[in-house]
């Protein structure tokens, strides 16, 4: 297990930030953390890279605890905080060679080139922080943090800042680092999470309302899908009438239709082998869940 929290807690001047977080993710896991501004996500992430001390529960590392041994977990996470500290008088060379001496890398001159290589940085390499881009310095951040190659990523809204080009291109690195790595993350960019994350977890006033996989979460809690479809021809509604194990069959127009189902894969066979008897086109077929937006507005009740 290479991050364990059980029951974390913490609170400010008697205020619960965090209230009884508990969850697991094993190596080979990139896992969205999702939540409301103040909902405790960044404060969740500082206890467990061990920048912030807990008031109750528990956290281990890859086996290691961050309240006793904080260093040896130091060494294990590459940690991007969302407000990006940096040096904006060093160059970004030498800043990577700076946090690559504090790990006291072996190689340090070979650990900077690759994560200049592996973030994009090259162009802007040779320039002073202080004249970069907030998308470069976003860059120059999640470079630091995998300097040392470590086997956990916490990545505190790691896309803030980029523009779309950029956002695909660290997309790109962030999920070939949950090949090997585990890799937290949080974002307010909701299609960023479901284009990365197999699996979410949302908070909301300090505690965890949803942990499962994304496919999960847009089921519903009635375990019920949209299937929907559109030929090319109109087609009557007693021929879709016909199919199996649908509850509920919605006709937008003469040759589409929506049917609701909590088994879209025999209605998606179903429509393919009516197709074929009756000489029918289908123009497209596709299964329909919940938005993870959706989601995410139904646990946490945001008015947006």
């Amino acid at each position: 297990m290479s991050i364990e929290v059980s029951n974390l807690f913490k609170q400010y001047n008697g205020q619960k930030a965090v209230n009884g977080v508990s969850f697991k993710i094993n190596k080979g896991e990139i896992v969205g953390f999702l939540g409301p501004n103040g909902a405790g996500k960044s404060t969740t992430m500082k206890m467990i890279t061990g920048y912030l001390q807990a008031d109750g529960g528990n956290v281990m590392v890859c086996g290691q605890d961050p309240a006793t041994d904080p260093i040896a977990v130091k060494k294990k996470i590459g940690y991007l905080p969302e407000a990006n500290p940096l040096y904006t008088d060093m160059y970004v060379r030498e800043y990577l060679a700076f946090v690559a001496g504090i790990h006291q890398l072996k190689d340090s001159k070979a650990a900077v080139e690759r994560a200049i290589s592996l973030t994009g940085l090259t162009v802007e390499s040779k320039k002073k922080i202080s004249q970069l881009s907030k998308g470069y310095k976003q860059r120059v951040g999640l470079a630091a943090a995998l300097l040392h190659d470590p086997e956990v990523l916490i990545l505190d809204e790691p896309t803030s800042g980029l523009d779309p080009n950029q956002i695909i291109e660290i997309r790109k690195v962030i999920k070939q680092q949950g090949q090997h790595k585990t890799v937290l993350f949080s974002s307010h960019i909701l299609q960023e999470v479901a284009a990365i994350c197999d699996r979410v977890i949302i908070i909301n006033k300090g505690g965890i309302v949803a942990d499962d996989t994304l496919v999960n979460l847009q089921r519903g809690k009635n375990d019920r899908h949209m299937v929907s479809v559109e030929f090319k021809e109109a087609v009557d509604k007693s021929l879709i009438a016909q199919i199996t194990g649908v509850d509920k069959i919605e006709q937008s127009q003469p040759a589409a239709y929506k049917l609701q189902t909590g088994n879209p894969d025999a209605v998606r066979k179903q429509l393919l082998e009516l197709s074929i008897s009756h000489n029918l086109n289908i123009i497209s077929l596709q299964t329909e869940g919940h938005s993870l937006e959706e989601v995410f507005r139904s646990l946490t009740n945001e008015k947006w």
